[in-house]
C-alpha cells in the first residue's frame, strides 16, 4: 500500500472528527470526535514511521494512546458531573456553571 492512501484515510477521519466537535452538543459525542482526531494523528505517525523505516512514529502513537485514555477518563468524569448537576449532557449548558 502507498503512503498517500494512509494519509487520505487520516485526513478523512480528522475531518469527520472536527465536524463532530464543531456540530455536536452531546458531551459524549464530542469526546468520541476527539478520539477520532487522535486516531487520525496516530495513523499519520505510524504511516510516516513505516515509510521512513523508523520506530519513532510508533512510540509517539503509544504516547498519544496513553494521553487519549487519560483524556477519556477526565472527560467522562466532567460529563458525569454536568449530568448530575443539570440532568443533561448538553455542552452548551456547561457555561451556566460559571461562578
Amino acid at each position: 500500500m502507498y503512503l498517500n492512501q494512509f494519509l487520505f484515510l487520516s485526513a478523512v477521519l480528522f475531518c469527520i472528527g472536527v465536524y463532530g466537535v464543531l456540530t455536536r452538543k452531546n458531551g459524549v459525542l464530542v469526546l468520541m470526535s476527539i478520539e477520532l482526531i487522535l486516531n487520525a494523528v496516530n495513523i499519520n505517525l505510524v504511516a510516516f514511521g513505516a515509510f521512513n523505516a523508523d520506530l519513532g512514529g510508533q512510540v509517539f502513537a503509544l504516547f498519544i494512546i496513553a494521553v487519549a485514555a487519560a483524556e477519556v477518563g477526565v472527560g467522562l468524569a466532567i460529563v458525569l458531573l454536568i449530568y448530575r448537576n443539570r440532568r443533561s449532557i448538553d455542552v452548551t449548558e456547561a457555561d451556566l456553571m460559571k461562578g
